[in-house]
């Protein structure tokens, strides 16, 4: 039997605080058709050995990224990871606490923030960055929030060229707050008139670049056009690699700039944890989510490292918080700075090399297959291709042939009508052999 802490008297006095009928009410905004009708089918008990047993057989379905060739990107991407990362997190002098209550006693934890926070500002070519975010799409939901506390206007502008998921996310997140989301049609073409859509009443325009289907965008008229009216330019990414051969969004004009930075130090790991990478400019600082560390020196001339600015409701009376953020993404920065410290500079402009050079070989491959076409004229690492007939079922084709090919439009976007298009991502992983098989494999599959 449960134990239940609370009276129905306890429930119900909670209830009418809260201002709600029962506890359905609580879930109003759940689509009907996802909230569970009764218990799952599963068995009521069994015992630890079989159910190891069943779950390896669940898990042995699963085909592994690294044992097949790998082409799935559309916001999470298969790197090598240099097993010095792995070894190094585990550390005991590294390893992240949860929350530093004390934060000036764990010194660690600062310096490595602090290491991060300086390697984020490089990468965006921004003033101040933060300790990090969830990930990317809360990220990007939050600068949505922190532009409106600054323009003290309400309504984001959305490129066609945001992750469907990011986009969602600052859609629910914005409905909760009452505010005005414009979210403009898909866009694998880059034809989109994004100018035409920032007015006097815009907050902010939201612009990914390279974009979901890989596009480079150039932010700097965009920017302009936002700042002659008063709004803001939040640029995204969910690739951050790419910034080791694009310029840098701060160096377009962007005012805040907000991403996912798994490609460094993190695997896939089915969808997460990942890292959230959040930078603006200095002028902003205090409307800024999530902390940020800072150096100092002690009593004693001595180098250290405080927390500078917590903004967050646990630190600071909720009403004045400008996030509800409880942590940050501690361990997924560490591997993050600890990757990037191991490449440096030369070494990420090396690595961002090496991705864009396997995706223009790929794209050529794809290009040759008859009935295929490649929808850009620019990408990084990333593209997107037009297949004669349905994406979703040609993907799962080339799975059963042994390619994990790209993920069809239609599984991020169901309703876009674009169901014959499917984003294709290359990194340093991919070899000739591997690109040789999915072009082979495409042409058996479209054969059939």
């Amino acid at each position: 039997m449960r134990y239940i802490p609370i009276t129905d008297a306890d429930r119900a006095e909670m209830l009418a605080r809260v201002g709600v009928a029962d506890v359905d009410q609580l879930y109003a905004d759940v689509p009907a058709g996802k909230l569970l009708d009764g218990l799952l089918d599963l068995p009521r008990a069994k015992g630890e050995l079989e159910v190891e047993r069943h779950l390896a057989r669940l898990a042995a379905k699963n085909v592994s990224a690294s044992s097949v060739p790998f082409f799935v990107g559309a916001g999470a991407y298969k790197h090598h990871v240099p097993a010095t990362v792995d070894h190094l997190i585990q550390r005991s002098e590294f390893l992240t606490s949860y929350t530093p209550y004390q934060p000036e006693i764990t010194q660690g934890t600062l310096q490595v923030l602090f290491e991060f926070q300086t390697q984020v500002a490089h990468l965006t070519g921004m003033e101040v960055a933060n300790a990090s975010m969830y990930d990317g799409s809360t990220g990007t939901a939050e600068a949505v929030l922190m532009a409106h506390r600054i323009t003290r206007r309400t309504k984001a502008v959305l490129s066609g060229g945001l992750h469907p998921h990011y986009a969602e996310v600052v859609k629910t997140t914005s409905d909760m707050a009452g505010d005005t989301v414009v979210a403009l049609a898909a866009d694998p073409t880059g034809t989109e008139d994004i100018l035409a859509a920032i007015d006097a009443t815009t907050s902010c325009v939201v612009v990914q670049s390279p974009s979901v289907f890989g596009r480079l965008i150039d932010l700097k008229p965009i920017a302009e056009k936002a700042h002659a009216v008063g709004a803001l330019l939040i640029a995204v990414f969910t690739e951050v690699v790419s910034l080791g051969a694009i310029e840098p969004p701060g160096a377009q004009g962007a005012d805040i700039v907000v991403g996912e930075g798994q490609s460094l130090g993190n695997p896939l790991t089915f969808g997460g944890p990942y890292v959230g990478l959040f930078a603006t400019r200095s002028k902003y600082v205090r409307q800024m989510p999530g902390r940020l560390c800072g150096e100092t020196v002690d009593a004693e001339g001595r180098r250290g490292f405080v927390l500078t600015l917590s903004t967050r409701e646990q630190h600071i009376r909720r009403e004045k918080a400008t996030s509800n953020i409880c942590t940050n993404s501690g361990l997924c920065a560490l591997a993050f700075t600890i990757h990037a410290t191991l490449l440096g500079e030369a070494g990420l402009t090396r690595l961002a090399a090496l991705n864009h050079e396997a995706a223009v070989k790929l794209a050529d491959r794809l290009a040759a297959v008859p009935g295929v076409g490649v929808l850009n004229d620019t990408f990084f690492n990333e593209f997107t291709i037009r297949v004669p007939g349905d994406a979703a079922a040609i993907v799962e084709r080339l799975a059963a042939r042994g390619v994990l090919g790209g993920v069809p439009v239609s599984r991020l976007a169901p309703t876009a009508g674009l169901d014959d298009l499917i984003i294709v991502a290359a990194t340093e992983i991919n070899t000739d052999d591997d690109r040789a098989a999915y072009a082979t494999a495409l042409k058996e599959v479209l054969s059939c």
